[in-house]
């Protein structure tokens, strides 16, 4: 079977996914009712959408009498890390942490989510280097974006 790639999804297909990944599994007429309720999608728009997740291997159908029941192909987890580790494989190495910076800023986060966060920034602050290499020109190049 073919690696499923989450950076192919659109913002929409996402929405359907985020459903689906909630459920784990559901069947299309279950899709469009939720899905229904948070925007005001025709049941064609839905019902491509899903067709076309299928074909880009991200959800698998089942045959469940006359229905199709739809399960996620990819873990939501490896779905977000895949779509994070692509945009931060498009930005400058040394302006990754400003833009981490900016999201935490702005999410809502619980005290656990705080405290799993320092756990985490500890524990890299042990092998963390003085200071990180701009890579937005060849090695050796002289470089003023930083």
């Amino acid at each position: 079977m073919k690696t499923s790639d989450a950076t192919k999804m659109s913002p929409a297909e996402w929405e359907l996914m985020r459903i689906i990944w909630t459920k784990n599994g559901a069947g299309s007429s279950e899709v469009i009712e939720l899905m229904q309720q948070k925007r005001s999608w025709t049941e064609s728009t839905i019902k491509t959408l899903l067709r076309r997740l299928v074909n880009k291997e991200i959800l698998k159908t089942v045959k469940d009498g006359r229905k199709f029941i739809y399960y996620p192909v990819i873990e939501e987890k490896v779905a977000m890390n895949e779509n994070v580790t692509e945009l931060f494989d498009h930005l400058c190495n040394m302006k990754k942490v400003k833009v981490v910076i900016e999201l935490l800023t702005k999410l809502e986060l619980s005290r656990s989510d705080i405290e799993e966060l320092q756990k985490v920034l500890e524990e890299k602050s042990k092998t963390a280097p003085e200071m990180v290499e701009c890579d937005c020109l060849p090695a050796g190049m002289k470089n003023e974006c930083c």
